[in-house]
């Protein structure tokens, strides 16, 4: 095991390097590289039967092999639509890196204060998971942020068609009178519309980078409206109206819901508390628990148990309307 010391040196410092390398040639570089790919788009011909599209390039990693790898890894899709989602303006090879060396990290600091060689492993995988529960719980709160201001924006959207203007035109009044997230969703898609992108591919577009149920249907509801013709503003309205009524149902099942969340809570972090009280009154009893392989392999079966109470629990008081 501690062979292996060095290694994990050795390739922690390689990654400390790379991260160092893509920080300065992002920061150096990133006017040039616009520069350049707009010196490269001028002249070029589009065809016809190509369909235009505007989209904003993301490059893998600004490290050239590391970008050819992950371009073909599985589930890098997912995860630049992740980021995409949460706002996170990196890169996927740059969020990677960062796991990596924060896992490797962990497992370093573990290892030189843990016994065995189970408990730094998982605690340089939990570490290294770390990035990821926060980049989802970012894009939780911004997508839900999202699905609060909807409301008021369609209602914006409604009140501008009955004054007259375009549907476009209504899409820039809520880009411009609200703030992030909608607000600049809403202006990006108008700047599509604007730069030749048809409507419904625009609107498409918008949903691939919110994930909202409300706006899925608000966008269908578009679609078919200009195929089918109809009163847009009053579509609008009603899907606001309901949209409100939801939210209102969904914060009385949250209020009856609160005392199972508060048992799970309590029932989470009763088996911590206790092994604490236990460690300060007979600290035998607890390191028996940790030395002994009856007792990790005892551990780590609660902790599994625990895991899938938790996941029960939550589908239970968790009621999507």
């Amino acid at each position: 095991m501690n062979d292996l010391i060095p290694v994990a040196i050795f390739v922690s410092i390689l990654f400390v390097i790379e991260l160092i390398y893509y920080g300065l040639s992002s920061v150096k570089r990133a006017d040039k590289r616009k520069v350049r790919s707009r010196l490269k788009n001028i002249g070029k011909e589009t065809k016809d039967e190509e369909p235009l599209e505007i989209l904003r390039a993301r490059p893998m990693s600004s490290i050239p092999w590391l970008g050819k790898i992950l371009r073909f890894a599985p589930g890098i899709q997912q995860l630049e639509s992740l980021l995409i989602k949460a706002n996170m303006n990196i890169s996927p090879g740059f969020f990677i890196l960062s796991s990596i060396l924060l896992g490797m990290v962990g497992y370093q600091l573990s290892n030189l204060h843990l016994t065995g060689k189970t408990m730094p492993f998982f605690t340089g995988l939990f570490v290294a998971c770390i990035p990821l529960l926060y980049v989802r719980y970012r894009k939780a709160r911004r997508m839900d942020k999202f699905q609060h201001q909807l409301p008021d924006a369609l209602e914006l959207v409604a009140r501008n068609l009955r004054a007259g203007h375009a549907f476009s035109s209504g899409l820039k009044m809520v880009g411009e009178e609200f703030e992030d997230p909608i607000g600049p969703e809403f202006e990006r898609t108008q700047d599509e519309i604007n730069y030749g992108i048809s409507v419904p591919e625009a609107l498409k577009n918008l949903t691939k980078r919110v994930d909202c149920e409300d706006l899925k249907f608000f966008v269908v509801a578009v679609n078919i409206q200009r195929d089918t013709g109809g009163n847009l503003a009053e579509i609008i309205d009603s899907m606001s109206r309901v949209i409100r009524e939801r939210f209102k149902l969904h914060g009385k099942i949250r209020v009856l819901s609160a005392e199972g969340k508060f048992s799970a809570v309590i029932l989470c972090l009763l088996p911590f508390l206790m092994a604490l009280v236990v460690y300060f009154l007979n600290p035998t009893m607890i390191m028996t628990l940790h030395e002994d392989p009856l007792g990790r392999m005892l551990t780590f079966s609660a902790l599994v148990l625990m895991a899938l109470g938790i996941v029960f629990i939550k589908k239970m008081v968790q009621i999507r309307v």
